[in-house]
């Protein structure tokens, strides 16, 4: 079974003065009307098992007006073993701890995974190219501690290398350091990077056919660096890397700005051959990120051994009665779920006679 939420406890956290929640093992439905603190606790979990927030929030945005501390705690059960983990905020700083020890938030997902899905996921597919390189990077710094380091490292650098190009008259000393230092950083980043989508197309696919009506959807990575990527080595990305940024230098020095690396990079998908950005319904662009959601599932199984905790805020007045059913089933298959809604008919009676089923704003 691995390890479940059993239970989650927000002292002066968000809209919260003091509450507790006991969860179901396998499917906990948040029930209320908009703006009674749903989503708050969604950030919370996914706070307590990512160390991270799908809001980006200021830490003073994490505490109840009017206090000046707040806190989020979780307890973790399954195969005989506790955990208790916690998220402390104030001051303006943010404190994690695991079983009372100080932990580093990339240590939470080690413990738990966890996969969020909420309305803004729905333009992953038609939305920007950040969007997608951004869902690739958040999974994967959840997935792998190095991964995370990397992706702030490697923005480092370029921050750094974009400013230097913007200066007036550039130091070519300079400008050939970081030219090593953002090749290496965008060599590991990169490369980490096409083995995470290697595995997540390979499963987008599989849950795609279940989903999808009948239809097939392919994905690609579109790397600014050029084709054939996915068949270097680290080194081999690195050299390939510096040459572009020699080729480009003379633009880049014009624009102000680095104009190849992993931050320039796309995913796109094709459904029967045909761009899904431009030409995919609404319907099919949904069962694209669907089964994205579920690829991330499966590869969060893969990476821990265990369910992650499944986070579904708002989605399913989102989806229609086909893609509601879809979700239905996977969640079925025993996962821990934890869902937010306004409407309880979105759910089948026998699932939600099965389901922790917890009020807000009543």
């Amino acid at each position: 079974m691995g390890l479940a939420v059993s239970r989650i406890a927000l002292f002066d956290w968000r809209s919260f003065h003091d509450r507790t929640m006991e969860l179901s093992g396998g499917l906990t439905v948040l029930v209320g009307p908009n703006a009674t603190g749903k989503t708050n606790t969604v950030e919370a979990l996914q706070l307590l098992t990512a160390g991270l927030s799908f809001r980006h929030p200021r830490t003073a945005d994490l505490v109840r007006e009017g206090a000046t501390h707040g806190r989020a705690a979780a307890r973790l059960e399954g195969d005989g073993r506790v955990v208790d983990v916690a998220c402390e905020v104030g001051e303006g700083k943010r404190r994690f701890v695991r079983n009372d020890k100080p932990c580093r938030p990339a240590d939470l997902s080690a413990t738990l995974m966890s996969v969020l899905f909420c309305p803004d996921d729905l333009s992953l597919v038609k939305g920007s190219a950040r969007m997608r390189r951004d869902a690739l990077d958040a999974f994967g710094s959840q997935a792998n501690a190095g991964y995370r380091k990397v992706v702030r490292t490697y923005a480092r650098s370029i921050e750094q290398r974009n400013r230097l190009l913007k200066e007036p008259v550039c130091d070519p000393g300079m400008l050939a350091a970081w030219d090593a230092s953002v090749a290496l950083g965008g060599a590991t980043l990169l490369h980490a990077r096409l083995a995470l989508f290697a595995r997540l197309r390979r499963h987008l696919r599989e849950v795609y056919a279940q989903v999808g009506g009948g239809e097939s959807v392919e994905c690609a990575y579109e790397c600014s660096l050029g084709d054939g990527v996915d068949e270097l080595s680290k080194d081999e990305l690195r050299e390939l890397f510096l040459d572009r940024l020699e080729q480009g230098r003379a633009e880049e020095l014009r624009r102000g700005v680095t104009l190849v690396g992993p931050q320039r990079d796309d995913v796109s998908f094709w459904i029967a051959g045909r761009d899904a950005r431009s030409f995919g319904s609404q319907g099919q662009q949904r069962s694209v990120v669907l089964a994205w959601k579920m690829a991330e599932v499966a590869i969060a199984r893969e990476v821990v051994g265990e369910q992650p905790l499944l986070l579904l805020d708002d989605v399913m007045s989102e989806l229609d009665a086909t893609r509601r059913a879809a979700m239905t089933r996977f969640v079925e298959g025993g996962i821990q779920t934890v869902v937010t809604t306004t409407n309880l008919d979105y759910f089948p009676a026998d699932l939600l006679a099965r389901a922790e089923v917890i009020g807000f704003g009543t």
